[in-house]
């Protein structure tokens, strides 16, 4: 069983309060502490490097830094079938080079690639697509499995991915001799330090294509349709990311593939509103059942439920309808409860009424049950709007 990912904060070692300048300041100390540069071939230091760059990737977006705070790790792709993190230095370095320049650190790939680990040509990977699906109130509770149609690039299949029009791989290159690599040295925060970039004319593939495939160009990848199957788990919620490793566009010349990114988009329901895990529904009664009390029928993301009016409800009484809400989903994607159901109560107040209703209205006027009195008048608007 895979063990459980570390609270980013924890991993950062700031308080979730924290501004994005100390989350930046926190990543730019854990960086140096265990940057490739300064722990060749220490692979415990790599995990660390990487688990930090997975926390800072979070925690310095606004968007994802809301859905951690509020689902955890499952509301950013890091538990509970979600893919997420990266899975290899290489993919930080791309993902943070920049960063790690402007501080100083070079592209780290020397110590990384001379430590023995992924020596050779460097992998192309191909770029994330990001789909939206929507999704009802009834897929959120129960979960549900969606095909969708995407249009990405796939390996070619003349020349079986690989580019070349005989559909053998490239000659070596001539620049980098085959290693994909070139070395050059430059002043880092660790003194002069070698740093290897991507060879400029294979792209740090260690090969080059010369009898190009006319039908992708070389690239090894076309344009096309593909059918896609996603499980969506239950408990989503609007604006949620889902990862599908390696349904992305395909790399060139067989390179690894990258990820499907699913934004959940929320179909409105036409009588439930969503409040977290609760639901809310607006129930507009009739006055004779108000008053006389009676059993109606409220609708539910299972059917159909009926439930009891007592005698006398006001307007603005909130009724709660245990268990019929969503489900409630911790941070590593376990289920453990359900929302509920909250009803809130409206007395409908006829506009027209006819002679015979008028005057039966008019007959009640003189009742004194009818009247409310100092106590009834402070309950009903403390009910109606807490005041």
């Amino acid at each position: 069983m895979a063990a459980e990912k570390r609270d980013y904060y924890e991993v950062l070692g700031v308080e979730k309060n924290a501004s994005a300048e100390d989350i930046k300041k926190a990543y730019r100390k854990c960086a140096i502490k265990y940057h490739p540069d300064k722990n060749p071939g220490d692979k415990e230091a790599e995990e660390k490097f990487k688990e930090a760059a997975e926390a800072y990737e979070v925690l310095s977006d606004p968007q994802k830094r809301q859905r951690y705070d509020q689902f955890g790790h499952a509301g950013v792709g890091g538990a509970g079938g979600f893919s997420g993190g990266f899975s290899s230095m290489e993919d930080v370095f791309q993902q943070f080079g920049d960063l790690f320049a402007s501080w100083g650190m070079g592209s780290g790939f020397s110590s990384f690639f001379e430590g023995g680990r992924g020596g050779g040509s460097r992998v192309r990977r191909g770029t994330d697509l990001r789909v939206k699906v929507r999704v009802t109130l009834e897929d959120i509770n129960n979960g549900v499995e969606k095909k969708i149609k995407v249009r990405k690039l796939v390996p070619c299949t003349h020349c079986n991915g690989t580019g070349s029009a005989d559909g053998k791989e490239g000659e070596t290159c001539p620049t980098c001799k085959g290693s994909g690599r070139v070395v050059r040295t430059q002043r880092g925060i660790f003194g002069m330090v070698q740093v290897q970039d991507a060879c400029p004319t294979c792209h740090g593939e260690g090969k080059v294509i010369k009898n190009k495939c006319p039908y992708c160009q070389g690239e090894g990848v076309v344009r096309d349709e593909e059918v896609i199957t996603i499980q969506i788990p239950a408990g989503v919620q609007g604006g949620m990311q889902i990862p599908v490793q390696g349904k992305g566009n395909a790399a060139p010349r067989g390179g690894v593939p990258g990820d499907l990114l699913v934004l959940i988009e929320e179909e409105p329901h036409k009588d439930l509103i969503r409040e977290g895990n609760d639901l809310v529904y607006n129930l507009l009664l009739d006055m004779p059942t108000a008053v006389l009390g009676g059993q109606v029928m409220i609708p539910t993301l299972t059917g159909d439920a009926k439930i009891t009016i007592t005698p006398g409800t006001q307007p603005g009484k909130v009724l709660r309808m245990r268990g019929k809400g969503l489900p409630i989903i911790d941070q590593y994607a376990r289920r453990y409860g359900q929302g509920d159901l909250l009803i809130n109560v409206g007395v409908y107040i006829p506009e027209r009424l006819n002679k015979e209703e008028k005057a039966m209205m008019e007959k009640l006027k003189s009742s004194e049950n009818v009247r409310p009195g100092a106590a009834d008048k402070s309950n009903f608007f403390k009910n109606l709007f807490g005041c």
